[in-house]
């Protein structure tokens, strides 16, 4: 059987994934690549990827996706690792620079921007200097403390809609074989069900309680609540 390539994230919140598939016999019918989010994306829509960790605002750029994996990267509560920093006041934000490394993310800011604090900030470019940013994943870790207004999105979220947040989804870009759908649950749920053996691998950090980030901090199963998130934040951002 031809090898099935799979791009996965390489930031922490995905790490259970990569060790559950790493340690299964799926690791011997793959081919393993760790990637940005857009690039994980980029790369499911150029037919590079068979399965990628996609941002789930990517899904609208597949069209013939099919969501393969009964996991997710998700959050029930402040997910601490999804931010806008501002120097101001959401309500004074005038200029918001984006995240180059994010799709979703910086989506669910427009959303909220939009729909939730009623606020249309100018988007600026990379080298400017806003009066806030979005900025995801391992670089916001221990950054908290260091700006005067602090906004973690999924809780911004959840505030707003009264729904969970599903940030990144196991997605294919063709039918795969069902017994190969399975074997591949069973490998994430692998990683699921060990995080602390995980969280033992992970270098640990004075700054970051990375034990309550994934142990608590990523809601990894994508249940009926994530799904209807989904599609609600599909159609706002559908709506920018």
């Amino acid at each position: 059987m031809k090898k099935i390539k799979i791009s996965a994230v390489s930031y922490t919140n995905s790490k259970p994934f990569i060790y559950g598939l790493q340690h299964s016999d799926i690791l011997e019918k793959i081919e393993l690549s760790l990637d940005t989010p857009s690039d994980c994306a980029q790369k499911l829509i150029s037919g590079t990827a068979d399965i990628g960790l996609v941002p789930v605002a990517a899904l609208l750029n597949i069209p013939d996706h099919h969501i393969v994996a009964d996991y997710c990267i998700g959050a029930s509560q402040a997910v601490n690792s999804v931010f806008i920093f501002s120097n101001v006041p959401i309500q004074e934000l005038k200029t918001l620079r984006l995240d180059a490394q994010s799709r979703t993310s910086n989506n669910l800011a427009k959303v909220l921007l939009k729909n939730y604090w009623e606020l249309s900030p100018k988007i600026v470019e990379e080298d400017a200097e806003p009066d806030g940013f979005v900025e995801i994943g391992d670089r916001t870790f221990g950054k908290t403390t260091k700006f005067p207004y602090v906004y973690d999105l999924a809780e911004e979220w959840i505030k707003f809609t009264g729904l969970p947040f599903a940030f990144a989804v196991w997605a294919a870009n063709r039918s795969l074989p069902d017994d190969f759908i399975k074997e591949f649950n069973e490998a994430l749920k692998l990683g699921v069900d060990n995080r602390e053996a995980v969280i033992k691998e992970i270098s640990q950090r004075d700054d970051f309680d990375l034990g309550d980030y994934l142990m608590n901090r990523i809601d990894f199963v994508l249940d009926d609540k994530k799904k209807q998130a989904i599609s609600k934040f599909l159609a706002f951002v559908q709506a920018l």
